[in-house]
């Protein structure tokens, strides 16, 4: 199943297992991959069978993992990387990272420790919490439910910013004593905080300073390959997809990442499997952690929140889910979903764009920019693409001082 779910994506997308520019690449032969299993397995980054923690403490490290539970039940995996390999004097500031689609809190450190800004973050003397949206590979449990029942699934990106935001952002000041937090997010990451921030004032009032690296309010302009979603009818989706995740963690994903994505020639094809909706530039990604990335990206979602996001592409506004008009005069008591505004978010936030962003395309970015009210920093970065801002290579040199300043100047 898990297969086919790839292979419907890839179709969708107009790939065939082979490279999207590269007319020398052939389809994959699984007796090629074989052939060569038992010398890779030596070579193995030991990285690609760990966990969010165990990588951290890996690179010597303090972890900590913390369970949330949500207003509706759901249980959410949170890591903390409590200080960094330096002793930094006085308090440590609370930081929440948050993810992107299909993404996990292990973006924040899949890299080696000089180009992850989880690692930079705690090194700077900041207390890291890297958070799970709910339904992906570590936030996958329910005080009632379980991810075989599709009422499990029956979520969006709307449960993440009105409940799974919320218990998190309350977890972090009940454990550390805090006030506030500072709260960076990337892709869906930011989108979840225009909604929060915009929709419940007294969230908002506990963000010291919000961080939106390619931040995503609406896709009108996109031309992500997500777009493809969205010129299928809704019930064609789900006819495709089911009612319960999408691209989830596999073993067959992890078959994938150790078997094929070591061997240097074909790690590029690895990348096509994920950063396919994304995009990301060859050059300013270190190839070498494909097979790390490819464990545990992706790290699955709803249908139903991707269904959702077909509807935002259609719609060009952020909306509520859609349920159809019955559906949600239910939810909304009003027969069209409610808007959200982002001008109503009175946190002081500062965005990083990029100039070759597909998803979080300049165009929509220009847009959100006139409608966030508190605005005091913007970062274009002109050749970046999507996953530069989590993965860039030269995102230490590019990106992290900037950020590193504007939480000292928010103190």
């Amino acid at each position: 199943m898990m297969l086919c779910v790839v292979v419907c994506v890839l179709m969708l997308s107009g790939f065939v297992l082979t490279g999207p520019t590269d007319s020398r690449s052939s389809v994959l032969r699984l007796s090629d991959v074989h052939r060569c299993s038992d010398k890779l397995h030596k070579k193995l980054d030991p990285e690609v069978h760990m966990n969010i923690t165990e990588i951290v403490r890996w690179w010597g490290y303090p972890a900590e993992e913390h369970e949330v539970v949500t207003e509706d039940g759901y249980v959410l995996n949170v890591n903390r990387i409590p200080r960094g390999l330096k002793h930094t004097p006085g308090p440590r500031p609370a930081v929440l990272l948050q993810h992107g689609l299909l993404a996990a809190g292990s973006n924040w450190i899949t890299n080696p420790p000089a180009s992850s800004l989880g690692y930079a973050l705690a090194d700077a003397g900041y207390d890291v919490w890297m958070g799970n949206s709910r339904g992906n590979t570590w936030s996958r449990k329910h005080q009632t439910l379980t991810p075989d029942q599709e009422e499990f699934w029956s979520f969006s990106y709307d449960e993440m910013a009105l409940k799974d935001l919320p218990a998190v952002v309350n977890h972090i000041l009940k454990v550390t004593g805090q006030d506030q937090i500072y709260y960076i997010g990337h892709s869906q990451g930011t989108t979840i905080a225009f909604i929060a921030f915009s929709t419940l004032p007294e969230l908002a009032s506990k963000i010291k300073l919000f961080l939106g690296l390619a931040p995503v309010a609406t896709v009108s302009f996109t031309a992500s390959p997500m777009t493809k979603l969205s010129v299928f009818p809704e019930f064609l989706i789900w006819d495709l997809f089911g009612r319960r995740d999408f691209l989830p963690q596999s073993h067959m994903i992890e078959w994938f990442a150790e078997h094929v994505c070591a061997k240097r020639l074909l790690s590029e094809l690895c990348g096509n499997v994920f950063f396919i909706l994304c995009g990301f530039d060859e050059k300013n990604l270190n190839m070498t952690r494909t097979p790390v990335y490819t464990t545990h990206c992706p790290a699955g979602t709803s249908v139903q929140n991707m269904v959702h996001w077909a509807q935002a592409v259609r719609g060009g506004k952020l909306t509520a889910f859609d349920f159809g008009a019955a559906g949600n005069m239910k939810h909304y008591n009003q027969s069209a979903p409610p808007q959200y505004h982002v001008h109503d978010m009175k946190v002081p936030t500062a965005l990083f764009s990029g100039g070759r962003d597909t998803l979080a395309d300049p165009k929509d970015v220009a847009v959100l920019l006139t409608q966030v009210s508190n605005l005091v920093y913007h970062q274009h970065i002109e050749h970046w693409e999507h996953l530069d801002f989590i993965w860039g290579l030269d995102a230490p040199e590019l990106m992290f001082p900037s950020i590193l300043k504007l939480l000292q100047e928010n103190h």
